[in-house]
């Protein structure tokens, strides 16, 4: 049983005053036009890069503290590795091209490559990666555990927390909003991994207390479970705030220098998420609810105030994320659909397209959250099947040698994604090794043999 302190209500309410105000006070500088509302005008510094790339980054805090409870380091294997490589890659390769090229969105950049329908269909792809509804479901039963609210009133109250300042600050307001709860969230994992550390020791306290593959880096996990979570990870090239906060650095350097810086603050938070994680395994080894790890472990060691500060940067995490996809996803409706399929569209237009999108991508996600209740559910079904209709375009609209005809790529888009869809269910009916192949990896299949054909063709025609 979980059960706060008036000084922890305090805290928590403190944190949510903070965050709408640092909101709504920077939403006074915003503009109406879209570079400004969208993009901040394109003048964000190195500082704010950082913060807002790393507090964006971890939406998923109540699933990294399920992972790292049941399987141990493998959750920092699967979850943190890959991403620091593919982010690496994402900076030296793509970051300073994205700016260079001053568009808003990333089927912006497919659209002008490929022609309007690839735009509109990656658009589609996008709007469902985007989808803030995890992060919406999350931030939702927090407030159900703190306050004892129902869960629609608590869906409510989380898109008012995360929503409501965007409507008129836009990016400029995500930004601020986010750079405020990266301090958050790093003040309270460092202060309940400390407190770990005084009550109970060190690496030594762990290593007599955990399972011995708790402590290893693959906990006993088959090398295709680790292929799978890297090739999940390949999302990174097609990460919609990626792209976001490139387009909206000052420079390409900015944009370069800011995710290599990020990447480290992305190992130190996840060294603090990792190892609590860790803590509340051998602490409580024998919890009915893994997923409640986090808050179970800082009920048995957190003292009236610090609880406050833990849930406050368990809240941070959840919330600097879904802002930014509710953003993003409000972006992809406003920009990427009203605005190219309405024929008498301004540019003067999109703040209010996008506010629409805001409105919409809300509903939306709250009706998702009730007919879906499970936050990792919704994470494997979007993940698994969308993600491979969009990495290869994305990559092939920076790199003219991999691009193919703009047919071929809206098949390979539709393909790739209808293939995966049917993958799904089909292999439900099997049996043995196929059983176990994963949706995204036969989409991926489809994909690379489409894009493959493409090239050869290209090829052919210029040899001939």
């Amino acid at each position: 049983m979980i059960s706060f302190s008036s000084l922890d209500i305090i805290v928590i309410i403190l944190f949510f005053s903070v965050l709408l105000t640092v909101g709504f006070v920077t939403s006074r500088k915003t503009k109406n036009d879209s570079e400004d509302y969208l993009l901040s005008n394109r003048k964000m510094g190195l500082f704010l890069f950082v913060l807002v790339s790393v507090s964006t980054w971890y939406g998923g805090i109540i699933g990294v503290g399920e992972f790292t409870y049941r399987y141990g380091l493998v959750s920092w294997f699967t979850q943190g590795f890959p991403y620091y490589f593919f982010a690496f890659l994402f900076a030296i390769f793509f970051a300073k091209k994205i700016r260079e090229a001053s568009l808003f969105t990333i089927p912006d950049k497919l659209g002008e490559v490929y022609g309007k329908k690839v735009g509109l269909a990656s658009a589609v792809v996008v709007f469902i990666l985007v989808s803030p509804s995890p992060y919406l479901l999350m931030t939702a039963n927090l407030i159900s555990i703190v306050f004892g609210t129902s869960i629609l009133t608590s869906l409510i109250i989380s898109l008012i927390l995360s929503g409501s300042y965007l409507i008129r600050g836009g990016f400029r307001s995500n930004i601020y909003a986010d750079a405020f709860q990266f301090f958050v969230m790093f003040a309270g994992f460092i202060i309940i991994l400390v407190i770990s550390i005084f009550s109970f020791g060190g690496f030594e306290f762990l290593e007599s207390n955990l399972p011995q593959t708790h402590l290893s880096i693959t906990g006993g996990t088959s090398p295709a479970f680790i292929l799978v979570w890297f090739l999940i990870a390949l999302w990174t090239f097609a990460d919609p705030g990626f792209h976001q906060r490139s387009y909206a650095a000052k420079s390409g350097d900015i944009a370069k220098k800011g995710i290599l810086i990020s990447i480290i603050f992305f190992a130190l938070f996840d060294f603090l998420t990792t190892s609590t994680g860790l803590y509340a395994k051998a602490v409580l080894p024998d919890l009915s609810q893994p997923m409640m790890a986090y808050p179970l472990f800082a009920e048995k060691i957190l003292g009236s105030g610090l609880k406050g500060i833990f849930y406050a940067a368990m809240f941070a995490t959840i919330i600097s994320t879904l802002n930014s996809f509710l953003f993003l996803s409000a972006t992809t409706i406003g920009r990427d659909l009203i605005f190219r399929i309405k024929k008498d569209s301004k540019e003067e237009n999109i703040k209010s397209f996008t506010v629409i999108g805001i409105a919409v991508t809300g509903i939306l996600s709250i009706l998702i959250a009730i007919m879906i209740p499970s936050v990792v559910e919704i994470w494997y079904t979007i993940g698994s099947l969308f993600i491979p209709g969009i990495i290869l375009p994305v990559i092939s609209a920076y790199y003219p040698r991999l691009r193919i005809s703009p047919k071929l790529i809206i098949t390979e888009i539709l393909f790739a994604i209808s293939f995966g869809m049917m993958w799904f269910d089909f292999r439900k009916s099997l049996s043995g090794m196929l059983s176990e192949i994963e949706p995204m990896i036969m989409g991926l299949f489809v994909a690379i043999i489409i894009h493959t054909i493409g090239l050869l063709r290209k090829s052919f025609s210029l040899d001939k």
